[in-house]
């Protein structure tokens, strides 16, 4: 008998008038010791299989076999990490721990139970913190404590529902490999919820999607034949990985696919209507000072700082930033948390003012926020009470004052058909998921015809499937505008897929420029013909070790940066030869 065992469990929930069909006939069979991982999209029904595993829930129909006996309600030997990390903030991180060791195990005596809430501190890494309350914790050491309290609890089996989603992309690397540490120790049976196909692979034994609701249900499972411990750097080369990563990711997207359907939407002409440039007459010493050397720059950032005053003295968080984009080119920002990124994007959007050295856009300086430049944040930001359209045309009506109203009317439809809202646009924005909010941010955005586009994560604080499908708009709407872009952003492939340049960032402060990687990828970029070319995992490569190298603060030397660098150049003329004599055969 299987230690885990889901036969037929199906849920759904009731809100008034209308049924909600949650789970439909999820069968599943675990051994124990084992690491699942189950992956899907928003919605999907992911909490609702975590909370009926738990014993938080009951279903419908059919249940769950735990060591043989069926799972009637929550039990300590199956502890919960979730992703709201729900600390008591009066208590300690010691007094968090104990609070649950000493619930479980209360014939114990009080040394020993003490000697149990030391012990999975300790694991967790935050020995040096145990006396500090949830307060003075960053996000990630406060999971940390969410997974210590539940490990301390010795449960035989962990259920973890997206327990890393919200944290930045360096402290989920290293939660991460601590699951993994964990894992092996411990030696858990473990099932895990996420919306990250590398994370899924990096830690389970078997990756399943649950297929998108309603009525979801368990999908094709993939199995994880690499060896452990398994190395993220290394796993980028491995052809196991990129095979069993391609086909979970083409799995995924096909599911996306059919539950969106096709929605027909007629073309809309735009009319030829030129939006607002700002004019203004600045100081001539100013324009003297503040002069690009390069003026043929569509964007000139030259030498570009940012200081903020603090009580022990000027603190510089960007030094010396000099960079050069021409019109129509794709830019993305990318560097550990506090290196500056979104600093220098809200310098150029005029959000934020120049320390010293100057920003230039189309022969202008950049001294306050201006219609030419449109920012779409990674929260959208729309006013609640109005529709989509509303929403868009605020700007519209704005930018083109000159415009018929149908003229702007055309506009604002044309944006938001092309970011799929087509039936949705009359919808409050209160109503609209965080997806679509986001959707009407870009319509909102690219509608405003700016002369520089600029996002900031603007998909950041969505599931990663969620995230495909919109930088798969982004890449559509972009390919028809080819604004020029500077994009700020956390997620590796991201930066590769969107980008004609991936800039990367030293840590800060003194944040500069460390390294500039141009993507020689063909366009129009799509995500599956992506990750079958053979140079993608090369530039892969190349940013998850300048990442690396900068991983925990650390400040690599010239020499390090350079052998990040030949590593890629070495890998592609390895690609190449190897598929020249295949060509030659062909021709």
């Amino acid at each position: 008998m299987s230690f885990i065992e889901i036969s037929g469990l199906s849920k759904h929930f009731d809100g008034g008038k209308t049924r909600a069909e949650i789970l439909d006939n999820i069968n599943l069979k675990v051994e124990e010791g084992e690491f699942i991982a189950i992956v899907g999209f928003s919605g999907s029904g992911k909490t609702t299989l975590i909370s009926a595993l738990a014993g938080l829930i009951k279903p419908d129909e059919g249940g769950i076999i735990f060591k043989g006996k069926e799972v009637t309600g929550p039990d300590p030997e199956r502890g919960v990490v979730f992703q709201s990390y729900s600390l008591m903030p009066w208590l300690s991180v010691k007094g968090n721990v104990a609070l649950a060791v000493d619930t479980v195990f209360r014939k114990k005596s009080k040394a020993e139970r003490a000697g149990i809430t030391q012990k999975y501190i300790e694991m967790v890494g935050l020995d040096h913190a145990q006396n500090r309350k949830p307060a003075e914790l960053s996000g990630g050491m406060r999971q940390r404590v969410a997974v210590a309290r539940a490990l301390a609890m010795q449960p035989e089996v962990l259920l973890m529902d997206e327990p890393l989603s919200a944290l930045d992309a360096l402290t989920r690397a290293k939660l991460q490999d601590e699951f993994a540490e964990i894992s092996e120790r411990e030696k858990k049976t473990i099932i895990l919820i996420t919306n990250d196909v590398d994370e899924a692979i990096l830690l389970a034994d078997r990756v399943i999607p649950l297929k998108p609701g309603p009525k979801a249900t368990l999908g094709k499972e993939f199995i994880v034949n690499l060896p452990r411990p398994r190395d993220r750097s290394e796993m980028n080369s491995d052809p196991e990985f990129i095979r069993l990563r391609g086909e979970i990711t083409e799995y995924l997207m096909e599911l996306g696919a059919a539950r969106a359907g096709t929605v027909d939407q007629d073309d809309i002409i735009l009319p030829n209507v030129v939006p607002i440039t700002q004019k203004e007459t600045l100081p001539t010493a100013y324009i003297e000072a503040g002069t690009s050397p390069r003026t043929e720059r569509y964007v000139d950032f030259s030498q570009t700082c940012k200081v903020y005053p603090t009580r022990t003295g000027p603190l510089t968080v960007v030094d010396g930033f000099d960079l050069k984009i021409d019109k129509g080119e794709f830019i993305t920002l990318i560097g550990h948390s506090g290196c500056g990124k979104s600093t220098v994007l809200s310098m150029v959007a005029g959000l934020n003012s120049i320390s010293d050295g100057a920003i230039v856009l189309d022969g202008t300086h950049v001294t306050k926020a201006g219609p030419d430049r449109a920012v779409v944040f990674q929260a959208p930001s729309l006013l609640p009470w109005m529709t989509a359209y509303d929403n868009v045309a605020l700007g519209v009506d704005r930018v083109y004052p000159k415009a018929s109203k149908a003229e702007r009317q055309d506009i604002v439809e044309y944006y938001l058909s092309k970011v799929g809202l087509a039936d949705s646009m009359h919808k409050s924005a209160a109503g609209l998921s965080s997806g679509m909010k986001q959707r009407v941010g870009i319509a909102r955005a690219f509608a405003l015809s700016p002369k520089l586009l600029l996002l900031d994560e603007p998909f950041g604080m969505l599931d990663s499937l969620t995230r495909w499908e919109l930088q798969d708009v982004l890449m559509e709407v972009w390919k028809r505008t080819e604004v020029t872009t500077l994009c700020v952003t956390h997620d590796v492939d991201e930066a590769i897929l969107l980008a004609d340049r991936v800039v990367m960032m030293s840590n800060g402060p003194n944040a500069r420029i460390g390294n500039i990687m141009k993507v020689d990828l063909p366009r129009p970029r799509a995500r599956k013909e992506l990750l079958e070319h053979p140079d993608y995992y090369a530039y892969r490569e190349e940013l998850l070790g300048f990442l690396e190298a900068y991983e925990g603060g650390a400040n690599p030397s010239e020499e390090q940066l350079d052998s990040i660098r030949q590593k890629r150049a070495e890998r592609i003329a390895r690609q190449q030869a190897a598929t020249a004599p295949l060509c030659s055969t062909a021709n």
